[in-house]
């Protein structure tokens, strides 16, 4: 790789962003160091949204430097990350806690900047075990990378 091509970080900005998701963090639901780092922020819509909404997790961020590969877009594995922390939050805020036992994901389009949105969602519900999706959209609005999961719960 040459010198050119390599895109350096304001390391003092870096380290703000760091100290700022540490300074609060708790080892719990939307707190955890992980979910401050992303600067996730949080909506759950309840049982009587629309259809379609219907016991959803929606998670906004945006994306910055520090989440982003060497290709300057956002890493697939914070994507990922992401998804399963819009499906996980929801699994413990309608059902309690759970585990992902696999989970599969497409990533469709490259996101580079912006605002990100991911939404978890049941596409069926049960007892012990929860077929799970997430979806996760640029800033334009397209689809990035779409997640399937199954979760366990105990």
């Amino acid at each position: 790789m040459d010198e050119a091509s390599v895109v350096r970080i304001d390391e003092a900005a870096a380290r703000a962003h760091f100290e700022k998701a540490l300074d609060g963090h708790a080892q719990a639901f939307e707190t955890f160091f992980f979910a401050r780092f992303l600067g996730l922020s949080f909506d759950y819509l309840p049982h009587d949204a629309p259809d379609d909404e219907k016991d959803t997790c929606r998670l906004t961020f945006d994306v910055t430097d520090l989440v982003k590969n060497p290709q300057g877009s956002l890493h697939g594995g914070a994507m990922a990350s992401v998804m399963d922390i819009s499906m996980g939050h929801l699994v413990k805020k309608v059902s309690g806690p759970g585990a992902t036992i696999e989970m599969k994901v497409q990533f469709m389009r490259p996101v580079t900047e912006g605002t990100v949105i991911c939404e978890g969602r049941f596409t069926k519900r049960g007892r012990s075990l929860s077929f799970m999706e997430s979806r996760l959209t640029g800033p334009e609005g397209k689809l990035a990378a779409l997640a399937t999961a199954t979760w366990k719960m105990p």
